[in-house]
């Protein structure tokens, strides 16, 4: 009778996860309305002010904002923080996408719209659904994710070819060589997916690409994988 009744409560409690699931997606949808045209950024929550990577995440977002792109952000701290600092000192949407973890993710002050998650997927669908753009900035296994996953749904056809800006060639070529010779020596990839990725080094250079595709639908940059 006891294995029953832990049985039926684990029942109830999937279902009411349901429901909080979509709760979650409707708070989403109803808080980041009208926000487009907006840029994803991801990176590091570890970067911390003062460091490079800290300063160049700002001033992509400042400069962004400048040209009247909302910025989106995990809504951390580290290198969401410091896009989020960018986008209000520019006087656009800072918008937040925070989630309940046990370590490093708090909201940062910077956000003048900020959602809290319990769930990472609907996370991601929000960090997507309303991008022009995505610039992915250094950062760790978070990142890689978010790169990868949003790639994929590019690749997949699931959501149209944004620009994906990888900013900082010496932190990625390491990973584009892996992919060109590692990945694509064994077919795992095609040559056609390179076309996804461009590495900038300065904000200019994400500006113009972000901008060229958002009023031409024309990509623009080098290669990533090229060589």
């Amino acid at each position: 009778m006891a294995y029953e009744y832990e049985i039926n409560e684990l029942a109830k409690e999937e279902s009411w996860r349901m429901f909080r699931i979509l709760g979650e997606f409707v708070t989403g949808f109803d808080r980041l309305s009208g926000i487009e045209p907006a840029v994803t950024i991801y990176g590091s929550a570890r970067v911390r002010e003062g460091e490079e990577v800290y300063t160049l995440a700002e001033e992509v977002a400042y400069r962004l904002g400048q040209v009247g792109f909302s910025i989106v952000t995990g809504g951390g701290p580290g290198v969401m923080e410091a896009a989020n600092r960018g986008a209000k000192r520019a006087g656009v949407t800072s918008v937040g996408l925070n989630i309940l973890l046990p370590e490093e993710q708090e909201g940062n002050i910077y956000t003048t719209r900020s959602i809290t998650f319990d769930h990472f997927f609907t996370r991601k669908v929000m960090l997507v659904k309303y991008a022009t753009a995505f610039v992915i900035m250094p950062g760790g296994l978070g990142t890689l994710d978010e790169l990868t996953e949003v790639l994929t749904l590019i690749q997949t056809c699931k959501i149209r070819p944004f620009p994906v800006i990888l900013f900082g060639g010496e932190f990625w070529n390491g990973f584009l060589h892996w992919l060109r010779n590692t990945v694509l020596a064994r077919g795992y990839i095609s040559e056609c997916d390179f076309d996804l990725v461009r590495v900038c080094e300065v904000s200019e250079e994400v500006v113009k690409a972000i901008q060229k595709w958002h009023f031409e639908h024309v990509v623009v940059g080098e290669k990533a994988l090229g060589g």
